[in-house]
């Protein structure tokens, strides 16, 4: 009964939270309000501003900020037990993300849609926003050039996921199509483009693709990572209603019918299987390999997707912001994108606890820090199945390897138009104006050319990877700043950022200081690395102090007017 106890414990849980907690912030902390016009009607343009239903709006938001990432940390994390990260993903996605998330989503519709680094410059000062630019910057190349080779990976060791995978587009497009031109009403087109992904998928399952050893002139991990960021470059240049909305909205839906196949296959095998699902990881992992470091810090930034991450405040800032119709959608849009994470990773954690064979097959994978991963949680996953739905494991194993692949994919797109964002607002600071296309394949040049940095298999890719766990914390609790600053201009309570704020900031710096340590080890010693990692703890420091003084500066001045929306929404509690 373990594993369908912590399942139901989970649950229970995230479902607390956003009926409870999130309430809390909608009504009380950030007044959202039905009555403010919303950037996507105020500068609707057809391209990045459009008025958006809530639930393709949330498919967009949370697949996005998903990836492989709320997987690949509980799996990498499990080395030090479940219950720990069990308990950091639960507290944290209610009290950290759920925050974090709607707070990022709610100060960029309250500011014409800006991203959360023009709303630095704003808020905190040029000095501060310049720093945090270079932050975003660096981490957006990671997040691209990183789960490009994730994927690849992933189509190379698992082809039955190729025809799924690309088909999705095809299947996006559609939607797309059907939804806002031919007006056809939402529910059909999701009947119709769910069973269409699935049986792509099972036609993936019959006919695995694997590439020559030449093709175009590329070996199989050459192709597709150039065949990624072809696409990653187009997807990103596309009004969002043409693929990114459809696609990432079609992926949400097909996310919740593999977490509900993965939790029914722990309730069926519990309850009804011959085998039951015994937990194989031990609760706290006093044993754990040499060479694996200390627990604190390591654990709040191993897992930062599913619990916080500061990349889910570029993406409720930089693209959903500006597609939110009406305001009191955030709450749904930004809180429960992060539950969405949350289960994803209580899905993991499950999947591997009590899906890998046994106690002794758990020890082999996790020999070293590092090892588990997607391949970790496509295996028990797949062994979850097929004990307690009776789905073939080759079927099991392609669902879950091509929902891994398609929340990386719509990650990489996601982040390849926030970079574009970025590098035109970099331009802005030195009166350079850089259109789409310029901008794009600057992009695309950047990250191809970290990727085959050391090798055309990509290699480059993951060069800089062991320092996106704490850029991305650092940068939550950046963002966390600038809403404390906005809540204590407003005269409302800024403690529900601030509790997040100085626990998040210390973990991660600290986790930096020690990676930095790390970085100069004799024998080990990488130099590109400290160096990268310097600047990132300057820039944090510089924009930590930064923050501190507009926090001091905000307690000083008047407090800011309300709107009109706003007293209605005071004086109604309007959610």
């Amino acid at each position: 009964m373990g594993s369908l106890i912590i399942m139901l414990i989970g649950l229970a849980m995230f479902v607390g939270g956003y009926l409870l907690y999130s309430k809390y912030l909608g009504r009380k902390v950030f007044r959202l309000s039905d009555g403010f016009k919303t950037p996507s009607h105020e500068m609707h343009d057809g391209v990045d501003y459009v008025p958006t239903n809530k639930y393709i709006l949330w498919g967009h938001h949370f697949t996005s900020v998903a990836g492989a990432a709320p997987i690949v940390g509980p799996a990498i994390a499990i080395i030090w037990g479940w219950l720990p990260a069990l308990l950091w993903v639960t507290i944290g996605t209610i009290f950290f993300a759920g925050m974090h998330d709607l707070g990022t989503l709610w100060a960029s519709v309250r500011n014409k849609g800006r991203s959360i680094g023009a709303l630095s410059s704003r808020y905190i000062g040029k000095r501060g926003a310049n720093l945090f630019l270079i932050v975003i910057f660096l981490l957006l190349l990671m997040v691209i050039a990183a789960f490009a080779v994730v994927i690849k990976n992933l189509l190379i060791s698992t082809p039955t996921a190729v025809i799924p995978t690309w088909g999705a587009i095809v299947v996006a497009l559609l939607v797309g199509l059907c939804v806002y031109r031919l007006r056809i009403p939402l529910i059909p087109v999701t009947v119709v483009g769910v069973v269409a992904l699935y049986s792509l998928i099972v036609l993936g399952s019959a006919v695995p693709v694997v590439l020559p050893e030449s093709t175009l002139g590329m070996s199989p991990a050459t192709f597709w990572i150039v065949a990624l960021f072809v696409y990653g470059a187009i997807a990103s240049l596309l009004p969002v209603w043409v693929l990114l909305q459809p696609r990432d909205y079609i992926n949400g839906v097909q996310l919740f019918i593999g977490l509900i196949l993965l939790f029914g296959s722990v309730l069926t095998a519990t309850l009804f299987s011959a085998v039951k699902p015994e937990l194989v990881a031990p609760a706290v992992n006093m044993n754990v390999p040499d060479g694996t470091p200390s627990m604190v810090p390591l654990l709040f930034v191993t897992i930062a997707c599913g619990a916080i991450s500061g990349f889910h405040g570029m993406v409720a800032s930089g693209t959903s912001s500006k597609q939110l119709d009406k305001e009191t959608d955030a709450r749904f849009v930004g809180y429960f994108g992060a539950v969405g994470e949350g289960l994803l990773s209580l899905g993991t954690i499950l999947a591997i606890i009590g899906g890998i064979k046994s106690t002794a097959a758990w020890q082999e994978i996790y020999s070293a820090f590092g090892e588990g991963g997607v391949d970790a949680f496509v295996q028990g996953g797949g062994a979850l199945m097929e004990n307690g739905l009776g789905l073939p494991a080759s079927l099991s194993a392609t669902v879950l390897a091509t929902m891994a692949v398609l929340f990386a994919a719509t990650t990489m797109d996601t982040g390849m138009r926030l970079l574009r964002f970025v590098i035109q607002e970099i331009g802005e600071t030195v009166k350079l104006r850089i259109s789409n296309i310029p901008a794009t394949l600057l992009v695309v040049v950047l990250g191809l050319g970290l990727t085959f940095s050391q090798g055309l298999g990509g290699e480059g890719g993951l060069r800089i990877w062991p320092l996106f766990g704490t850029t991305n914390q650092l940068m939550a609790s950046l963002s966390l700043s600038i809403i404390a600053v906005i809540l204590i201009r407003k005269q409302r309570n800024p403690a529900p950022a601030m509790i997040p704020l100085a626990f998040v900031f210390v973990m991660s710096f600290w986790a930096a200081i020690d990676q930095l340590i790390s970085f100069a080890t004799p024998g080990t010693a990488d130099w590109l690395l400290f160096a990268i990692d310097v600047i990132i703890i300057i820039a944090s420091i510089w924009v930590a102090v930064e923050a501190v003084l507009a926090m001091r500066r905000a307690y000083k001045e008047p407090p800011e007017a309300p709107d009109a929306d706003e007293k209605v929404a005071a004086s109604r509690e309007n959610i």
